[in-house]
């Protein structure tokens, strides 16, 4: 007797304890911590992919470009990335760029008409979602980024004549380190707006015009949109089993009802005269005990070995048979996948029932429902077999 009241007890103390449980969900699309305190579960290779499509204006630093007018210098951008954020603030992706470019000669009074293209690779930082904690919801992100290229300043197609070089323009290329900042706005789940400021740095000859300078650079400032392809969230990773603690929550808060009565009984007792103990008589006639699974198995987890034990013992003391039904739920898996899981269910139970307490198998008898038959209402906690064993029969 004493030991039922300390097993109520500390039930009622858990109980108590985690009176708020609820359905636990995982988080998806958000986190409570910082993005690099926290571990996300990695996505398909085909996830989290994006392609931009930006135009805007670009600017030529060579050697005699600071003498010429700054509406002069001025050309029209286009620009096309493509990429994929491995995890909320960490991305890859390839830009190509290009367009006009505007050179100046003989201090500035001579423009040199030119076109270039460029493509770089770079690696993504986003701030926002490092520093403070993941949301995809977020409406603003801030994102420098680094990246290493190549640029090709093409020949002058029209004949334009250098003065100073005194032929047509010859082509030229260069190695390119490149860096900026993008800002993202969120405009709906699969479009951003984006602005973004660039530079890249090339060879001191890629205008053409040896001036002794460090390097040429070329700057961009440019606005457009970004598409995002496939699954646009992330997952936190979190080390735990989501369909057992859901039964553990459903089975807590299944006590709680049971825990009614025991709030309603007064903070202490008086003392009781203690007795002798008596000899253990068994006074149920009829037993009917649960083993909960978790989603697709059939293994039973050590929590519920109590459950099989206490129906050994039943069967065992009254010498009587025991019937093992098997089920699955109805809200995962098809109707005859969940037969032949409910069937390994049940013939798990009886197995135990035999090999590790000696239940002889001609007293148990096996059967299985499937999801045609849901004896709780419940989904979840039709993932059971039951052991229902009665000493009148």
């Amino acid at each position: 007797m004493k030991t039922k009241v300390l097993v109520l007890s500390l039930l009622s103390s858990f109980v108590i304890s985690t009176a708020f449980a609820q359905e636990f969900k995982p988080q998806i699309g958000f986190s409570n911590e910082a993005g690099y305190k926290t571990n996300f579960k990695k996505n398909k290779a085909g996830d989290n992919w994006f392609i931009s499509i930006s135009g805007g204006v670009s600017t030529l630093y060579g050697d005699y470009n600071r003498d010429a007018k700054f509406t002069n210098r001025l050309n029209f951008a286009p620009q096309f990335s493509f990429g994929k954020w491995f995890n909320p603030y960490l991305a890859f992706r390839v830009q190509l760029n290009g367009g006009a470019l505007h050179g100046f000669e003989k201090d500035a009074s001579f423009m040199e008409h030119n076109h270039y293209a460029a493509a770089h690779a770079d690696l993504l930082w986003d701030v926002t979602n490092f520093w403070a904690p993941y949301n995809e919801n977020k409406v603003f992100h801030l994102i420098p980024w680094v990246g290493m290229g190549y640029a090709q300043r093409f020949k002058n197609p029209d004949g334009n004549t250098s003065p100073i070089l005194n032929s047509v323009a010859i082509r030229t290329e260069s190695p390119t380190l490149n860096a900026g900042i993008l800002t993202a706005f969120r405009l709906s789940k699969r479009v951003d707006l984006n602005v973004e400021y660039q530079a890249s740095l090339l060879n001191e000859q890629f205008n053409r015009i040896f001036y002794h300078h460090l390097t040429d650079a070329v700057a961009q400032l440019s606005a457009g949109f970004t598409f995002k392809l496939g699954k646009t969230n992330f997952e936190v990773l979190q080390p735990m089993d989501y369909n057992l603690l859901n039964d553990l929550n459903n089975q807590i808060n299944s006590l709680r009802a049971q825990n009614n009565e025991l709030s309603k009984r007064p903070e202490s007792c008086p003392e009781c005269k203690q007795v002798e103990a008596a000899p253990a008589v068994i006074v149920n006639n009829y037993a009917e005990n649960v083993v909960f699974f978790r989603l697709n198995s059939s293994k039973i987890d050590k929590n519920q070995q109590i459950n099989v034990y206490n129906t050994a013992e039943f069967v065992k003391h009254n010498n009587v048979p025991v019937k093992v039904i098997g089920y699955a739920d109805k809200k995962t898996g098809k109707a005859a996948y969940n037969l032949k899981l409910s069937e390994k269910r049940a013939k798990t139970v009886a197995k135990e029932l035999q090999a590790k307490y000696g239940i002889p198998s001609d007293q148990i008898t096996v059967e299985w429902k499937g999801c045609d038959e849901q004896p709780y209402s419940i989904n979840n906690w039709n993932r059971v077999v039951i052991m229902t064993a009665n000493s009148n029969k």
